[in-house]
């Protein structure tokens, strides 16, 4: 089945190999190494911690090893080997407990995995912590966000308790786009940040952690005892730059878009998305039927007219009900709000 239209920000609209390496071969100059202080990685790096404000920025290849690495460091240094976030947190729910399996550390969910951390959550966690994470949105209810003062109430009181603050800033561009603030000022809540290059940057792959100088050394060491310290890194890091370069100013407008079609399809009622508005490109779609009847569904409409919805759709407590993810990307600006309702429209007919 040909993709020729989508929703689904990891579609293969995006991530064609022919397509990416004509766009490495257009932005890198004949003379440019492929290593060394004056190679893509290093280049990346400097602009990175230029960007948020830190002292530096360590390439990964995976956001996974950098989330570990960052939280082992935090653990090692406080002695303890607790930390908290979202019951919904990424590190939980789609990396194995990598966490503890390799660095033996404990997660302590915090709050309702339905919604947002809150002060008082926190407040309530009476073992101390070496870390506390907050993922920037949360992705897994909908890509909420915290209101601004929540998050300095939040990250102030944890760090009074002698707890790192760390960001998973896999989504921190989509994030700046609700917050309206500079990125050094959202990153300087955080003492480790993580940021991902294929997401919103629509890179190959790779991810960053930044902090100061002395931690960042440290992570270093540890990249290298996890087998993260890839030679030849370029491809990913020149992806990567070129999605801040193209795509970073292009988010506000990916934003917009997302706002547009999730208010069409609540006006229409077709099916339910949230939250509305959205706060960043990401929001749900809550559909009324079952996963096996919208996945049957959606396999059809791709093969009908090439159109894909969806990656995956998430079942809900009850077996009639489903939703999906939709993250505004390029590939979804030239489909309209009503011809997202009229594929709804279109789903929800194959699936019944």
């Amino acid at each position: 089945m040909t993709v020729r239209r989508s929703l689904f920000l990891h579609s293969e609209l995006r991530r064609r190999p022919h397509d990416l390496l004509r766009s490495m071969l257009a932005q890198v100059d004949p003379a440019t190494p492929p290593n060394g202080p004056d190679g893509p990685v290093a280049a990346l790096e400097r602009r990175l911690a230029s960007l948020l404000g830190t002292d530096e920025a360590l390439f990964f290849p995976t956001g996974t090893m950098a989330q570990q690495v960052a939280l082992r460091i935090h653990a090692d240094r406080r002695g303890r080997r607790a930390f908290a976030a979202h019951p919904q947190c990424h590190l939980e729910v789609w990396e194995q407990q990598g966490y503890a399996v390799v660095h033996g550390l404990r997660f302590q969910p915090v709050g309702d995995r339905h919604r947002l951390m809150t002060l008082a959550d926190l407040t309530a966690v009476a073992e101390p912590l070496a870390a506390v994470l907050w993922e920037l949105p949360q992705r897994d209810i909908g890509g909420l966000l915290p209101q601004w003062d929540d998050l300095v109430a939040q990250t102030e009181a944890m760090r009074e308790r002698g707890a790192a603050i760390h960001l998973d800033g896999a989504r921190l561009w989509e994030a700046q786009t609700y917050y309206q603030r500079p990125f050094a000022e959202i990153a300087a809540l955080f003492d480790t940040g993580y940021v991902s290059f294929y997401k919103g940057l629509q890179g190959v792959g790779g991810a960053a952690l930044a902090g100061d100088t002395a931690l960042v050394a440290e992570a270093r060491v540890w990249r290298r005892r996890l087998g993260g310290d890839v030679y030849d890194a370029w491809p990913l890091a020149l992806t990567a730059l070129h999605g801040l370069d193209t795509l970073l100013p292009r988010l506000p407008a990916h934003r917009e878009h997302a706002v547009a079609i999730a208010a069409a399809i609540n006006a229409d009622g077709v099916a339910r998305a949230y939250p509305e508005p959205p706060q960043t490109p990401l929001f749900h779609v809550h559909l009324p039927v079952g996963p096996d009847a919208a996945t049957r569904a959606a396999n059809a409409l791709l093969a009908a007219d090439g159109v894909e919805l969806f990656g995956r759709v998430r079942s809900a407590p009850a077996p009639d009900r489903c939703s999906f993810e939709v993250s505004v990307g390029e590939n979804a600006m030239d489909l309209s709000p009503d011809e997202v309702v009229g594929f709804l429209h279109e789903l929800l007919r194959h699936a019944t």
